[in-house]
């Protein structure tokens, strides 16, 4: 099964599983997790990756060793061996069943099933790239990151058939110049403090559709104090006002948004009319 983000995007919004679906004893970034998002009805799921001692790949987010694992190690300290014998603890602090996959594993698991973001692909661009490659997985994949003109280089020399999009903040004066750039530039991932920002414009959002390119926001909350959608949150859609946290969101006009509430998300814009896309998004 092949997946083209553009034509997805024009029959409806995409919704991004933060890490997958996680609550109770299932932790997030693992196999359950995922598969529970999918369950969900998420069409992307968000996933992040770091690289062990002896250069394998495992599903984890980097520095959250003390925090999921119990442990002061780092990943990156550690066999792939000793890796697998972890276990991640659940929110009550005692260790569960599942361990850390491997993003090899994560990639045969979830061939021909759903999008994927690999959201550190900068930790080791190569080592990911030649894995999505081993398992024909390109159209399947899209990374993230910020700009700076050692990512584009990597991108033009390692990667110029992966999916990619900048995280930008407020404004993205590079719009332009990534276009003219040897990459797969197929959008923007957003992020703004008020509602007034440049990125949050409609006007810019229908730009980038006339180039042919989406638009991420992020319902998720890292931080309270760190907005990412000027408020427009999943915090704000489940206890003060669907319409303030998903409904603006999607108003706004954004093809892609990442939650940790994606079956309640889809629901409601099912329920709004708002999921399927009825105007053309003109996306080439």
């Amino acid at each position: 099964m092949k997946f083209d983000l553009q034509n997805i995007a024009k029959e409806h919004r995409i919704i991004v599983a933060h890490r997958g679906v996680s609550g109770g004893n299932i932790p997030c970034n693992t196999v359950p997790a995922y598969e529970t998002a999918l369950r969900q009805g998420a069409d992307m799921i968000e996933t992040d990756v770091d690289i062990t001692a002896d250069g394998v790949l495992v599903i984890f987010h980097p520095g959250m060793e003390k925090r999921y694992l119990g442990i002061d190690q780092h990943i990156g300290e550690l066999s792939h061996a000793e890796v697998k014998k972890l276990r991640y603890l659940n929110p009550d602090g005692t260790p569960t069943q599942f361990g850390l996959p491997s993003f090899d594993e994560l990639l045969e698991q979830f061939k021909g099933k759903c999008l994927i973001n690999v959201d550190k692909y900068w930790g080791c661009p190569k080592e990911i790239y030649h894995a999505i490659k081993r398992h024909d997985m390109i159209d399947q994949i899209l990374v993230k990151s910020s700009l700076s003109e050692q990512v584009l280089q990597v991108l033009e020399e390692l990667s110029p058939d992966l999916p990619f999009m900048p995280i930008v903040k407020e404004e993205h004066p590079l719009h332009e110049a990534l276009m003219r750039r040897k990459i797969r530039y197929v959008g923007a991932e957003v992020l703004f403090t008020r509602e007034e920002s440049a990125v949050a414009a409609p006007a810019f959002i229908d730009r980038m559709h006339q180039d042919g390119k989406l638009v991420w926001a992020n319902a998720i909350i890292y931080n309270y104090r760190d907005q990412l959608a000027a408020g427009h949150s999943d915090d704000t859609a489940l206890t003060a006002s669907l319409q303030e946290g998903w409904g603006w969101l999607a108003d706004r006009g954004f093809d892609l948004i990442q939650t940790d509430w994606p079956l309640m998300l889809i629901e409601y814009l099912k329920q709004t009319e708002r999921y399927q896309r009825k105007t053309d998004l003109r996306v080439k």
